[in-house]
């Protein structure tokens, strides 16, 4: 959203960061994709609740080009809402406030601190609930279970337990097993386990290539798997991770903005990433309704493969038709929210 105010070095650097060849996929086409997946991914479903939006909260007294503002609200479907950033506290109030409403209360405090000299706050927010295809029973779930973190120390977590067919694999070029779970809908969670110490090969070869691979890899088979139950929230300040990546103009006093207002000097102060998680009994949301399945099949019965995510393991969400991952994160701790 942001490139398509930016300008010159500023547009490129932010283009080109994010992965995207500029001399093969021209800039309109890159925006026509993302309108088109965001509106794939609002398709509203009866299984699964997922919402997601941009907001722009911007200075009365700034005068935006009425190109930008028409962009944002055509391809990103963008709210905007004008704001008084005299008074820091309240503009920080009124954007969490409405981050806090639209992720129903799980994502709070996104903004922690403003500049005085803020003109604009550009928020993205992403809010997903569903239910396991196949949930677990709590009946089942261990309350105190040991979960390795690091190489030595071990915390207690509850450990959710099922026998079931699920689809699964082993990636012996990358040492790591691979489980696919499915929601109701049409999302499925990866849930990788590296081989002991092997966690940084498998983060360097993830790619959209190794997610292809890994689902004509996986086939059904009967599983005991052991997974924590956890809830796992994320912050990251974006403005020392961007210029990492490349975008650097944006920060400091080469940022060129004019595609969003010609008569100030716009650059960017912050840029803060929140993520939160749950994973349950039911699906990704605790939920008070008792799972109906109370099988656990016994020892005797089909030969099976045990499973323990018992150490840290990677977590993908991914939108089965259209391939878009929703959420990646790693799981080093299910005890630290």
């Amino acid at each position: 959203m942001l490139s398509l105010g930016a300008r010159s070095a500023t547009k490129t650097q932010i283009l080109q960061s994010l992965g995207f060849n500029l001399t093969h996929v021209p800039e309109p086409a890159i925006h026509q994709a993302f309108q088109h997946l965001l509106q794939s991914l609002r398709a509203p479903s009866k299984d699964l609740d997922l919402r997601m939006g941009s907001v722009l909260f911007i200075k009365k007294e700034l005068w935006l080009q009425t190109n930008f503002l028409d962009n944002i609200k055509r391809l990103y479907e963008s709210k905007v809402f004008s704001t008084d950033f005299s008074s820091t506290s309240t503009a920080r109030e009124q954007i969490n406030s409405y981050v806090e409403k639209e992720t129903e209360g799980k994502v709070v405090d996104l903004i922690q601190g403003l500049e005085p000299l803020t003109v604009m706050v550009l928020v993205n927010h992403i809010f997903f609930k569903a239910k396991w295809e196949k949930p677990f029973n709590p009946g089942y779930t261990r309350k105190s279970s040991p979960f390795l973190v690091g190489k030595r120390t071990t915390v207690k977590v509850p450990m959710m337990h099922q026998v079931e067919q699920f689809a699964f694999g082993v990636d012996s070029e990358l040492n790591c097993s691979v489980l696919q779970m499915d929601y109701s809908g049409d999302i499925v969670a990866f849930f990788v386990l590296p081989g002991q110490g092997k966690m940084g090969q498998l983060e360097q070869a993830l790619s959209a290539r190794m997610l292809r691979k890994w689902s004509h890899l996986l086939q059904k088979r009967w599983i005991e798997v052991f997974i924590p139950k956890f809830s796992i929230s994320a912050s990251y300040d974006l403005e020392t991770i961007l210029p990492k990546m490349g975008i650097r103009d944006a920060f400091d006093k080469n940022a060129d903005f004019s595609g969003i207002t010609r008569r100030d000097f716009l650059q960017l102060s912050k840029a803060t990433h929140k993520a939160v998680l749950d994973v349950s009994e039911e699906g990704t949301e605790a939920a008070v309704a008792t799972a109906t399945k109370l099988t656990v099949r016994s020892k005797d019965g089909p030969s099976h493969t045990v499973v323990r995510f018992n150490r840290s393991f990677l977590l993908l969400l991914v939108r089965r038709a259209t391939e878009a991952v929703l959420f990646l994160g790693k799981v080093e701790n299910p005890t630290k929210f």
